[in-house]
């Protein structure tokens, strides 16, 4: 799992039907200092987030059986955590 922060939508008139009115998201892979990197990517998003928000994303296998209904769905990644809050630890130098 990567975290990710949600920078957009998707419309999509045609859709496979597996994945019936869940909406796609547009998530930018993020490190844990929120700084972004890699390219965006679009996300099965079956949480409803809202743009801005910090999420936990899950890509390829991991992606497929995300679905909520505990069955495999084409996707490449899905959203499938929220985030409430980020510590990192210091780093420990003896």
């Amino acid at each position: 799992m990567d975290l990710a922060r949600v920078i957009g939508n998707v419309v999509a008139t045609q859709r496979d039907p597996a994945l019936g009115g869940y909406r796609l998201a547009i998530v930018q892979p993020v490190d844990s200092q929120m700084v972004p990197f890699g390219p965006a990517i679009v996300a099965l998003d079956a949480m409803n987030r809202n743009i801005g928000e910090t999420v936990y994303i899950a890509r390829s296998g991991d992606a497929m059986s995300a679905h909520p209904g505990n069955w495999y769905a084409p996707v490449d990644c899905a959203i499938v955590g929220m985030v409430d809050s980020i510590g990192v630890r210091p780093e420990h130098r003896p």
